[in-house]
């Protein structure tokens, strides 16, 4: 079996195991998207991680692991990087708009190009700081960063009584949830990623 015959499989599995349903064109775009990654990662650092088989894993099936969970209406992706989770949610919800933010200038131009030579009419890209954004979206979503507490101090300018916020985390949040400032509620779900042996958290906060 090809490398690329290799990548589509363990995608397509992926997203069964999920019980997710990509067509054809997506799944492609998805695989696409990858092939992009590891073309830019050999100049610019844009992942630490440098297989296919792994960007498959680690990148698009953790990040569409979260898509049940994702609602409808416009999405913040606050620190995208490469485009991640932001571009793979994207490709799976064509007629749902996406802003994809990050403050690393050299990866915004990567989730530029990636945006074009995928055709992604319904992603914004913003280079900047979220203290710096304004509009206030109906979900924000992140690869957390930092601690729950410290990233809703940075997003509550943008947070409405309505903005839900969703942070992807790799281990357990029951304390950091225990914390939280009285005018917050969230709660937990526990996914799993095919062929990821590791812990992975969503959390869901919004206003009390």
């Amino acid at each position: 079996m090809s490398l690329p015959a290799q990548l589509a499989d363990t995608l397509s599995r992926g997203i069964d195991a999920l019980g997710l349903s990509l067509s054809d064109d997506q799944q492609r775009l998805l695989l696409n998207y990858v092939e992009l990654l590891v073309k830019w990662n050999q100049a610019y650092n844009l992942t630490a991680i440098r297989d296919p088989h792994e960007m498959v894993t680690r990148h698009l099936l953790d990040s569409l692991a979260v898509l049940p969970f994702v609602e409808q209406g416009d999405t913040l992706d606050v620190g995208t990087g490469a485009g991640i989770p932001g571009i793979i949610l994207a490709v799976s919800r064509p007629q749902q708009s996406f802003t994809l933010l990050d403050s690393n200038g050299k990866k915004t131009r990567f989730v530029r190009q990636a945006r074009r030579e995928l055709g992604l009419d319904n992603v914004e890209v913003v280079h900047g700081r979220v203290e710096q954004y304004r509009k206030a979206p109906s979900q924000i979503i992140c690869r957390a960063f930092a601690s729950l507490s410290d990233m809703l101090a940075l997003m509550t300018p943008i947070m409405t009584d309505n903005t839900r916020l969703l942070a992807m985390k790799a281990a357990s949040t029951e304390e950091e949830l225990a914390t939280l400032p009285a005018q917050w509620q969230g709660h937990h779900h526990t996914l799993t990623v095919p062929g990821l042996d590791e812990p992975r958290t969503l959390v869901v906060v919004n206003k009390a």
